[in-house]
């Protein structure tokens, strides 16, 4: 099923995190997204036209995060760059909940 199509389950209904070749394959499902250098999060960035702009999109990725119940980090610099990084934090590491998530983020632009 496609990922958009989906939604989270409560951290304890998954099990256990994704290895890091499982990350990877399916990276390809959520174009823009990348495997962090430390292997347990995901993370996409975006420049967006201005402050305004990035706050707005905030609120977007914050609607999806409380729908789903599952939360990114988000890193606001520079006034107009964002940083959306996700990961089980009950788990420490990437599951289904964060692909769910970056896919609906995804949707947004």
């Amino acid at each position: 099923m496609e990922l958009t199509k989906k939604k989270c389950v409560p951290c304890e209904g998954i099990g256990r995190a994704y290895t890091f070749a499982e990350v990877q394959s399916h990276l390809g499902e959520i174009p823009g997204w990348v495997l962090a250098q430390d292997g347990k999060s995901i993370e996409r960035a975006y420049v967006l036209k201005n402050f305004v702009a990035c706050v707005n999109f905030i609120n977007k990725i914050k609607d999806i995060a409380e729908d789903q119940m599952h939360h990114p980090d988000l890193h606001l610099t520079g006034y107009k760059n964002l940083k959306v990084v996700l990961y089980t934090h009950a788990l420490g590491g990437v599951t289904e909940n964060d692909l769910i998530v970056a896919a609906k983020i995804n949707q947004l632009t």
